[in-house]
């Protein structure tokens, strides 16, 4: 028999919002190096910063929910992770060039700093044994971060793809060790608390790309085409905003609270968010170049990003229903497909057209899911 839905057993706390608001620095930043330096390679350094600043706020999230936030202790190793972060994220701008040791010194604090603590502190053996084995596969793409920030920036994205490359994958397969294996059925777990801080955190990233349209329009404030363009990026936002928060949101809920390993679900979420941010961070990136350069055609790598930035949003998404509630995936990845396929057009296609096709688009996938039962 299915559990109750039940009320979520922890507020989200003050401290937990403000420690949110360090990342949307992050995310600014990524947009700015994906603008600054368009190209696979500039691609490829903002996807590894994006898996190391996302991976600090999807561990100590998960971290603080299992130690509780209320602890004096547990508040402080926040606050700490939150200079860290915050140092992190602002070194994003210079991290390939003249200055890597301010970004990869913070992020490794943020990281095993906290994770020793836990390692040692936390409540149960199973408990203690997950993050001993974080900290296991930590020291495998520690030195790999340490040589690369060493190393001349020509050679340095190798290094940290590789170390970013670990993180991501131990994030993802829960830093397995051969012949151990901890049951997640077995710990108690505060999910739906999870599920709220995941909630809240996609609203502040949605918050900034809503601030980097309102950069774009300031800056332009007497062009009828910008302001034009700018309002149809936004009308496009508002699908993305509504596509989880009208009624995915109630299903991802309903499932946590029912199913028998709420851990493996939230898990599976996190692993998600990293989608979810990549997808906001080309959908910006896209949206300042399109928007800043509206009078010339075609629209080149920017109508590319405008549309393939919202079609990795929904496949993020898609992956998590089709994994845990088996509905509501196969609309997200055929429109997916869809925004890929005008994305091939869109290369060719001036601006304001773009933007017509990306409306069209994610408007008729909003419409499509909001009927849906």
């Amino acid at each position: 028999m299915s559990a109750p839905r039940l009320p979520l057993a922890r507020a989200v706390s003050p401290l937990e919002l403000f420690f949110d608001l360090v990342f949307v620095l992050a995310l600014g930043q990524l947009t700015h190096h994906l603008v600054s330096h368009l190209s696979w390679r500039g691609a490829a350094e903002a996807l590894v910063a994006l898996i190391a600043v996302v991976g600090i706020w999807t561990f100590t999230t998960f971290e603080i929910t299992m130690l509780d936030v209320e602890r004096k202790t547990t508040q402080i190793i926040t606050v700490v992770v939150m200079a860290f972060g915050l140092f992190a994220n602002a070194g994003i701008a210079h991290a390939f060039d003249d200055s890597p040791w301010l970004f990869v010194v913070p992020m490794l604090a943020a990281l095993i700093g906290p994770c020793v603590y836990a390692a040692v502190t936390a409540p149960g053996e199973a408990l203690r044994e997950h993050f001993l084995r974080v900290l296991l596969w930590f020291a495998v793409s520690a030195p790999l971060w340490l040589i690369g920030a060493a190393t001349e920036p020509g050679t340095r994205l190798w290094f940290w793809a590789a170390a970013a490359a670990i993180d991501l994958i131990g994030t993802w397969a829960a830093h397995p060790i051969p012949g151990r294996r901890i049951h997640s059925r077995q710990l108690a777990f505060d999910a739906e608390h999870i599920v709220e801080r995941m909630r809240l955190f996609l609203i502040i990233m949605l918050g900034e790309t809503v601030l980097t349209l309102g950069r774009v329009i300031t800056e332009h404030h007497d062009d009828a085409l910008v302001l034009t363009m700018a309002f149809g990026c936004f009308v496009a936002l508002v699908c993305l905003w509504q596509m989880y928060f009208a009624r995915a949101e109630r299903q991802v809920v309903r499932h946590i609270t029912r199913t028998a390993d709420p851990i493996a679900a939230v898990h599976l979420g996190l692993s998600a968010i990293y989608g979810v941010v990549a997808g906001l961070v080309m959908f910006a990136a896209g949206a300042e170049m399109l928007l800043g350069h509206a009078h010339t055609a075609p629209a080149g790598a920017a109508g590319v990003l405008v549309l393939t930035g919202p079609a990795v949003y929904l496949l993020s998404q898609a992956f998590y229903f089709y994994r845990e509630t088996r509905r509501d995936w196969v609309p997200r990845v055929v429109g997916a497909a869809v925004l890929v396929a005008a994305s091939i057009v869109a290369y060719h296609l001036p601006p304001w057209a773009v933007v017509v096709l990306l409306v069209l688009g994610l408007g008729g996938l909003a419409v499509r899911l909001s009927r849906t039962l």
